[in-house]
């Protein structure tokens, strides 16, 4: 396991979470549950806490995770979009991991307004007035929402596949997903060549825009993290095995920690019959859940115990 990867969580006052903690993740996540019951914003608490190693990296975390939330209102309406008000609605919220120790509270005194940050062992205090609201991205963390990547996002994360000499993998990758595809290339818009004739991606369904964003991130994020939700968004069960494989082995050979979710029976199936014929112990699944007293729980099983409860055919969504 890396030494950078996420055993443990803990997170307060975040989204649906009040007090919640969580351990024993491993190097692939595979996060499932009822609807509503906090699997997109757990893998967001994760995401936010990997991220937050400075004022500007937090506030590009809040942001982005709520932009992917809000993006299509944001963009019918531009004046909904206040980055000063996605921070403020974060007010004293706590996540701390066996990494990273992440901590935002807003303080009002006699009229003045201060922010008040922690990140590890270091802690500021800012005038809400004197707040730049700069962000600050770091390359190799990348979420995938379930609108998926637009072309910017799929050409940047190209590159990395470009420095590794990758292109025949993807191009590989692609083709058995639907083998009219021969090849991909991500010039001004990204694109495919079916049968001689060049078609840009989003020309191809969601799905095969899927598999890219995946495939790619998996190389931008080498010694780092993956967020993916609603992993098998577009693509076919039928395929499902052939996704699996690509993640786990890739994900070990560049040291990657993911972390996803589905909805899906059939993905669940399909990622621990994967582990299983590559012999990769380093998985989990994460079931969430809602007890009777309205608080969430994450039951998570390591590989021996997701074998278990998929050969006795006990309920895993």
């Amino acid at each position: 396991m890396g030494e950078h990867f996420i055993k443990n969580i803990e997170i307060r006052n975040f989204k649906c979470f009040e007090n919640f903690t969580a351990e024993g993740f491993g190097r692939v996540n595979l996060i499932g549950g009822k609807n509503n019951v906090g699997k997109t914003a757990f893998m967001e608490a994760v995401y936010v806490n990997v991220y937050a190693q400075d004022i500007k990296r937090f506030i590009f975390s809040l942001h982005t995770i709520k932009y992917m939330r809000e993006n299509l209102n944001i963009l019918e309406n531009n004046s909904n979009y206040n980055t000063k008000k996605f921070v403020e609605q974060s007010n004293n919220i706590l996540v701390t991991s066996n990494k990273n120790h992440t901590y935002f509270k807003i303080n009002e005194h006699e009229g003045v307004k201060k922010y008040h940050f922690e990140f590890n062992q270091q802690s500021i205090e800012v005038n809400a007035n004197e707040f730049s609201f700069e962000l600050n991205l770091i390359a190799n963390i990348v979420f995938i929402d379930n609108f998926g990547f637009d072309n910017t996002q799929i050409k940047n994360g190209y590159l990395s596949v470009q420095k590794k000499d990758q292109e025949q993998f993807l191009n590989n990758i692609l083709n058995k997903f639907d083998n009219r595809i021969e090849k991909f290339i991500a010039g001004d818009v990204p694109q495919c060549r079916l049968n001689g004739e060049w078609l840009d991606l989003t020309e191809l369904g969601d799905g095969a825009r899927h598999l890219v964003s995946i495939v790619t991130s998996l190389f931008q994020c080498e010694n780092s993290y993956l967020f993916i939700d609603e992993l098998d968004n577009g693509i076919h069960y039928t395929q499902l095995d052939e996704l699996w494989e690509i993640i786990l082995k890739v994900s070990k050979e560049q040291n990657v920690q993911v972390f996803a979710t589905t909805h899906s029976k059939e993905c669940i199936e399909s990622y621990a019959r994967v582990a299983k014929k590559l012999e990769d112990e380093e998985v989990t699944y994460i079931r969430m859940s809602r007890l009777k007293d309205g608080s969430l729980h994450a039951g998570v099983r390591d590989y021996n115990m997701l074998q278990y409860v998929i050969d006795d055919e006990h309920e895993v969504r």
